[in-house]
């Protein structure tokens, strides 16, 4: 019989959120059920948004592509007024839930585009009658607004497209090539879900927390850009479905599962090297990043704070390094750049290759 391994430091932490993100140990049954277990995928980087769906699933990107194809995926603003990837029926109740703020705080702002109400309400008129029944690449929208003279330029158009999705009436669906395409919320989700209030802040954690845990309240709030007493509340109602560990003086709450999980993982988890692409959630889905990223090595993944997270290679649940794909044809090449300067061992430099080379 195994036994479930206590968890003792920080480096349990990291190696944890490896079995519950599904970064090691068997891979989720497809695109849409990877996105549904982390609850929402960060998509502001579409190609790398692909990628961290494709290796929670063991699936190829243009698996996931055909995923928003079908109807199962969507693409959207439906926290912090950035893009993410979520199942598409749970498009509606997490837009309601988590928009509130992003959508007031950008009103503020709509003055200095020249835009009013009546503007966004004749937006959304002409969005409605373009997109029934058919899918735009942004240029055609866009296209559509200026031509009945409500101007896209200077950030219009982003503030129009971003502002309609949050209030539930578009979002990026299927693909045209290489393109996604904007559609109508009312025909790309054919089953949407409705949870309103205390029933849609529960759902949220225990996905958070099933998909990310361990994971504090705080990482929740700032995640899902809520109040930390609307996340309590959340935790509370479904509190006695998660396990409770503390590191540290710090309280975090798992999935049972993952915890009798990583008694068989917690060697394979230690071993692991992996590539992950910028935005991953491995990193950006915590308030407190410091258990995979050193505090001390921040600026190598997000050079000045400015908000792009860059690729990073991850060894036993640690970052030591940034990654990037350089050249084209024959000359494609993975470029490594560790953290230390000696540099990375030859084992997991090696191994890096490999995986590179077999990324989906």
């Amino acid at each position: 019989m195994t036994t479930t391994p206590a968890v003792r430091d920080a480096q349990d932490v990291a190696l944890l959120r490896l079995v519950a993100q599904r970064l090691v140990g068997p891979p989720l049954a497809g695109p849409a059920d990877a996105v549904r277990h982390l609850a929402a995928v960060q998509a502001q980087d579409e190609a790398g948004a692909l990628l961290s769906v494709a290796l929670r699933c063991g699936d190829t990107r243009e698996a996931v592509r055909s995923a928003f194809d079908a109807g199962e995926l969507a693409r959207s603003w439906p926290m912090r007024g950035t893009l993410h990837t979520v199942a598409a029926e749970d498009l509606p109740w997490m837009v309601e839930l988590m928009t509130p703020r992003p959508r007031a705080a950008s009103a503020k702002r709509r003055w200095q585009l020249d835009l009013d109400e009546d503007d966004v309400a004749r937006a959304r008129e002409l969005a409605e009658a373009a997109l029934a029944g058919t899918a735009l690449t942004r240029a055609e929208l866009l296209a559509v607004w200026d031509d009945a003279g409500l101007g896209t330029a200077s950030g219009r158009g982003y503030h129009l497209i971003a502002e309609l999705a949050q209030r539930g009436v578009l979002c990026l669906g299927p693909y045209r090539g290489t393109e996604q395409c904007f559609v109508l919320v009312a025909e790309h989700v054919r089953e949407p879900r409705r949870l309103d209030g205390d029933a849609a802040l529960a759902e949220l954690a225990l996905r958070f927390l099933t998909g990310h845990g361990p994971a504090t309240a705080a990482d929740l709030a700032r995640w899902a850009s809520l109040p930390l007493g609307s996340v309590r509340r959340g935790i509370a109602a479904v509190r006695e479905q998660l396990t409770a560990v503390e590191v540290e003086g710090t309280e975090y709450l798992l999935a049972p599962q993952t915890l009798d999980a990583y008694a068989d993982l917690r060697t394979t988890a230690r071993r692991s090297i992996l590539l992950v692409p910028g935005f991953d959630e491995l990193i950006l889905g915590y308030a407190d990043r410091t258990m995979t990223l050193a505090a001390e090595h921040a600026d190598r993944v997000v050079p000045g704070g400015n908000g792009v997270f860059r690729p990073t290679v991850v060894v036993g649940g640690r970052a030591v390094a940034v990654w990037r794909t350089a050249g084209t044809g024959r000359n494609r090449r993975l470029e490594v750049d560790p953290f230390d300067d000696a540099g990375l061992p030859p084992r997991v430099l090696a191994a890096a290759e490999k995986r590179w080379a077999a990324l989906p």
